[in-house]
Parts: C-alpha cells; structure tokens; sequence
C-alpha cells in the first residue's frame, strides 16, 4: 500500500511518526552538503603523481617545442593525440586548451553572440530573438549562460534515449532557434546516456537556421561507476555525413579525472569551426598551459591509461551511488512518493518527489542542516514548473556522512509528502 492509499486515520499515525523523526534529525546539529558533484579528496589524490610531472628537464613536446614558451594555440600533439584516441576521432579535429571546458562553452557562444558563427548571416545580437533548446532535466551552469545572454530558453523533455527528439525537430523549424545544450554520455542530474540513433537524428535533422549549434558537453563520457565504457558516438562525423558539417561544438576534459581545478580541456569540431574559433582565440590570448598539458600526457601514457584512472574512480564512487540508491529504496520505495535515476556513471542522481513539494523538501534538509542543490536548478531560470525534481551529489562526503545525509533527505521528502496530503 503506498502513502497515497492511506486512509485518514492511518496517515496521520505515520505523519506523527516522520515528524518526530524529523525533529530527531534537526537535534543531530547536522553540517552536510551533497550540493556540488565535487570530486572527493581520495579522488583527488588519484592525481598526485601529476604534481610532479613533467619534471624538471622535461620542458619538449612531440614536435620538439618548449612548452614553457608562449604559442600553439591548438595545444600540444602528445595531449591532443591521446584524447583523440579516447574519443576515437581525428587528432587533427581536436584543440587543447586549459582547465575548464566550460569557459570554452563560454567563448562559443558569446562569440557567436557577438560576431555571428562561420555560417551565419549576421551577429546573434543582431536577432531579433534568440532561442536556445534546454532538455530538462539538465545542466545549471549551461543553463546560465544562456541566461546571462539573455537567450528565450525552450525546454523540451529527456527520455530514456536521450532528449525528445520529435519536439526538437519540431522546434529548429523556426530560424530563431540556434542552439542546443548537451550532456550525452552520463548526463547530469539523469545519468542517461544518448543511444546512437539520438544521436544521428541530431545530426542529420533540418533546422531552418543555417548556424545552427549544439554544445555537445562530453563532460562524462569517461565516467562510469562499473567496469564499462559506453560507446563515444562521433557526432562530427554524424553531420558530415548527413550534410551538416558544422553542427557540432564538442566538449570534454579531464577536470574530474585528474584535478578539478587545474586539467585540460578539448574541443572537437570540423576544420571551419575550429578556424573560426582560432580567430578570436588568436585575439584573446597567446596559448594555453602547454606545461599542464605535457604534464597530462606524461601521466596518462596514452587513452588506456585514462580508462585506468578512471576505474579506480568507479571504485571510490560506485559505493556511494549504492548506498544512496540502497536508503531511498528502503525508506522511500514503499510508499511510492519519489522516483530517482539509477545511472551507471556520471556524478549525479536526479530524484522526483510529489509534485509541488520539492521547494519543501530543500527547505526543509537545510534547517536539518543537509545541504542540497535548489530545487529547480535543473531547469531553466530555476523553474522547475511541477516544483518536483532535486539533483542528488553522492561524491564528495565520504560514506558514512552520506549515510546521514541520505536517510535525512528520505525524512524530509516524506514529511514533505504527508504536508501536501494535508497530514
């Protein structure tokens, strides 16, 4: 019998019970924080060896340049090689930059804003409008760039497979519409990863906009919590096969792999993207780390080194999915008043309460003291309009604090849950 079947008099014995609960928990005094999806410090330890890397006397790349020195905008052949090689496309396709492929999100599409892309007809601030496809669930800091920019932002919901493609076809049938965000491959807060026929279809759809973009956020493609790797789609060649050769900017980096702060990025794109990009990059600055870079390269080897380290990432992350999964079936499961993602990578879980009751639910885990991410930062603007979707961050506490956290934040959802019955 779930919570909704409850009779009267049996839901306010339970709603007694949770409240009671509730209180116990704020007596806890409690500081916990699932808010960000933060690498843990053994995680980050996996990279210490990188600190002392290139060495002292290392100072070459392959092409026998100094990487101290300025220059190579491209970034350097060793590290662009072995990331090509992971992703499984062409070394001449990918650029390597500094530590955060979002700055590179950044600059695409604030470029694009200011000076137009290589196909279009004029600036995007010289629009009319701009609108801008944002599947939902989805990635806050993407959402906030668009934002900042002032871009009409379009939901469109996420599947199983990947976003709902039929909406979106429907949708880049108007000019104004000129991008799209991404996260294909364990995407954040869902987890779900694309099937390849999303990912054609992607590629290969008309959209009444020449310039048309898609930020293709590869952030995860890497990061599993198993022993597998998903299948890396090649969506630059995707639309050139279909005709659509500069539909795609692709992101990746090693910002989760190594060190948060201070990894790589890459951007992989067709040979006139990536000269449009180079010509306001060439404006902006000289190079990027190439010291960091070569330091990168040394510690990978080559992509079978990467798949390496990030086992021994699966191996400190997947526990903790389990034991988040494992609270809040057995506390929650029953009464069938939440429904949660159960990924196979990435670092988030997305949960769904009742509807109307997440703004509650935060609320009430921070006067228990459990940090959690907004309710509707998943969303643009931070509308989640049905108010009932929470993004989870199970891998920065160490277990037995999640632990905590978790079964707090099952306490809060069903007292949440028997307010909005009228309990």
């Amino acid at each position: 019998m779930t919570l909704l079947d409850f009779d009267s008099d049996r839901l306010a014995q339970f709603a007694a019970q949770v409240r009671a609960d509730y209180e116990e928990l704020k007596g806890k005094n409690l500081r916990l924080d699932l808010t960000r999806g933060k690498p843990s410090s053994e995680q980050l330890d996996f990279g210490e060896s990188l600190l002392a890397l290139p060495g002292e006397g290392d100072h070459l790349d392959a092409d026998g340049q100094d990487v101290r020195n300025y220059g190579n905008l491209k970034g350097i052949r060793d590290i662009r090689e072995l990331w090509a090689e992971l992703l499984g496309v062409d070394p001449e396709s990918v650029f390597a930059g500094d530590s955060s492929s979002l700055n590179i999100m950044f600059d695409l599409v604030t470029w694009a804003y200011m000076f137009g892309t290589n196909d279009s007809e004029r600036p995007w601030q010289d629009e009319e409008k701009v609108r801008w496809i944002c599947p939902v669930p989805g990635y806050d800091r993407h959402f906030t760039i668009t934002e900042h920019l002032g871009f009409e932002m379009v939901t469109v919901p996420m599947l199983e497979d990947g976003p709902d493609v039929e909406a979106i076809k429907e949708l880049v049938q108007d000019p104004q519409v000129k991008g799209m965000w991404a996260v294909p491959v364990f995407g954040n807060p869902t987890g779900i990863t694309f099937s390849e026929e999303v990912c054609r279809e992607l590629a290969a759809m008309e959209t009444a906009a020449p310039d048309f973009r898609i930020v293709w956020d590869n952030a995860y493609a890497v990061h599993t919590l198993t022993d597998e790797f998903p299948p890396i789609h090649d969506v630059v060649s995707f639309a050139e096969e279909a005709g659509n050769p500069n539909r795609f900017w692709v992101m990746s980096s090693t910002s989760k792999v190594t060190h948060a702060g201070a990894g790589v990025s890459f951007l992989h794109s067709s040979e006139a993207n990536l000269d449009w990009y180079l010509e306001t990059a060439s404006v902006r600055g000289i190079g990027p780390n190439k010291v960091n870079q070569l330091a990168h390269a040394r510690y990978f080897g080559d992509a079978e080194g990467v798949r390496a380290v990030m086992r021994k990432h699966a191996g400190s992350l997947a526990p903790k999915f389990a034991r988040v999964l494992e609270i809040m079936e057995s506390r929650l499961g029953e009464y069938e008043v939440a429904r949660w993602t159960e990924p196979e990578g990435g670092y988030f879980i997305s949960l769904d309460v009742i509807d109307g009751t997440a703004s509650r639910v935060v609320e009430l885990a921070k006067e228990a003291g459990i940090a959690l991410t907004g309710a509707g930062s998943s969303f643009p603007l931070k509308n989640d309009p049905n108010d009932r979707n929470i993004r989870l961050a199970p891998s920065l506490p160490p277990v037995e604090e999640l632990e905590v956290a978790m079964d707090g934040v099952a306490t809060c959802v069903l007292l949440a849950a028997v307010e909005k019955l009228g309990a």
